[in-house]
């Protein structure tokens, strides 16, 4: 059993840690994972569903169904902020249970809209709006755990606390083309269309299992009192160069994660209608059990030369698919598409991971060094607020990569529209690739970077 507060928390001791530490900070992970995990499946939910809706009778266009898997990652993005500040005022076992909690919101709207062919697209727009607050459960998530561990290990535990939430888009892209064909499961709503399809299961289907972790959230996580920060203390990591650097790669890395899986789904029903959605959730699986690895090769050999690396194998891969594209009426199209995509994916993932662990490790140096410039006496003052910036800066980071969730299947969807084919969406996407390798070698990798702002091989030392 968990306690409410926790009100002496020093991991990076190395006694403390391995008497008490360690086995509070696995336990709050565990559960955090299953809230985070519930959120992104939520989060998603609409990017299967969606691909499906004309199939059950409903009536809309390329361009609103795009609009309609993207507006989930536009209002989670937009949550994360205050979601990650709620850790700090509220406590990360008490907002743990309360964002669990408000996911039965969008879960319910989703079975009431989709069971009934006449409702408005308006509505389902607000509905996966809604479904919006299942991206703000990782931000805060990562807040939290963030305060848990020592600062030698944040890469790894962040790794794996993300990819558990990660690995909920894969399960419910893979469920729900499964589920919708389940008509025992249907206790709300009839069939939809051939008599065939409910789609209302794809809700119904998360109900008990966002009870459950509202219930486990609260017997057995803590609250940490180190973890309560003033706003001020908070906001004060967006004045920094470094972390507006570090943003702009993680809408490469993340926004690629998030976006490709909401919008994949979409783009295989257009560019190859004679296939079906049932293999559109191996690139979200790879990519999720891709983001530990890269936070465990990161704390070894840097976040920023791997993030580099990744950069340009996503990079290759977007030109892949490209080519792809171009030919596929090709038999083989359709499977080189496909792998092409997961290799996309795994890529991003290694990069999710590496890219934060660059978080803890610049700020640390950023604030070590500014200390040894002050005197030794500030260095525990610099390490704290370096650990308090660390927490609103995995929030606020994850917040903005988070709306390329938004941008990516929107430009897929204006790019269809306007020319019928996805290739400008891509070659934005590539662009911005190109742009984050250049902000990665000027600001964490070049030899001749000057000691502040602080060379990522400095933050490794």
């Amino acid at each position: 059993m968990a306690k409410a507060w926790i009100e002496d928390w020093n991991p990076e001791d190395d006694h403390f840690w391995d008497q008490k530490g360690r086995f509070v900070a696995r336990r709050n992970l565990v559960f955090s994972i299953f809230a985070e995990f519930l959120g992104f499946s939520v989060w998603v939910l609409w990017s299967i569903t969606a691909a499906q809706l004309n199939r059950a009778g409903f009536d809309f266009n390329t361009s609103q169904l795009y609009t309609l898997v993207a507006v989930p990652a536009l209002v989670g993005a937009t949550v994360r902020i205050p979601y990650t500040l709620a850790v700090a005022r509220f406590g990360g076992r008490n907002w743990t249970v309360v964002s669990a909690l408000l996911l039965l919101v969008p879960v319910s709207l989703h079975v009431l809209m989709v069971s009934n062919p006449s409702t408005p697209f308006w509505m389902l727009l607000a509905g996966g709006a809604l479904a919006g607050l299942g991206g703000g459960n990782f931000a805060s998530s990562m807040a939290n755990i963030s305060h848990f561990y020592p600062d030698r290990k944040k890469g790894l535990a962040l790794g794996v606390n993300a990819a558990g939430g990660n690995l909920g888009v894969a399960v419910s892209q893979g469920l729900t083309p499964l589920v919708v064909g389940w008509g025992w499961l249907a206790v709300v709503g009839g069939p939809q269309a051939d008599g065939t399809l409910f789609l209302q299961n794809a809700g119904l289907l998360w109900v008990p299992f966002i009870l459950a972790s509202a219930v486990g959230a609260w017997l057995f996580m803590d609250n940490l009192r180190v973890a309560r920060a003033p706003f001020r203390q908070q906001i004060g990591v967006m004045k920094r160069r470094q972390t507006w650097s570090i943003t702009l790669i993680y809408v490469a890395t993340f926004g690629t994660f998030v976006g490709f899986s909401a919008g994949l789904p979409m783009m295989m029903r257009s560019e190859f209608p004679h296939v079906g959605l049932s293999l559109a959730f191996l690139g979200p699986l790879v990519g999720s059990l891709a983001r530990p690895l890269g936070g465990w090769i990161a704390d070894r050999i840097g976040g920023g030369r791997l993030t580099f690396r990744t950069i340009i194998g996503m990079l290759l891969a977007t030109a892949g698919l490209m080519v792809c594209l171009t030919n596929k009426q090709n038999p083989n199209a359709f499977p080189i598409f496909l792998t092409l995509s997961v290799v996309l994916f795994a890529f991003s993932g290694l990069g999710n991971g590496a890219t934060y662990q660059m978080i803890p490790s610049t700020l640390r140096t950023f604030h070590l060094q500014r200390a040894r410039a002050e005197g030794p006496d500030t260095t525990d003052v610099a390490l704290v607020r370096a650990k308090t910036e660390t927490s609103a800066a995995v929030g606020f980071i994850g917040a903005v990569g988070a709306y390329g969730g938004w941008i990516i299947p929107q430009s897929f969807g204006i790019s269809i529209s306007l020319t019928g084919t996805p290739f400008r969406a891509l070659e934005l996407i590539m662009a911005l690739y190109v742009l984050c390798l250049m902000v990665l070698w000027r600001g964490f990798l070049r030899p001749d970077q000057v000691p502040v702002p602080p060379r990522l091989a400095e933050a490794e030392a």
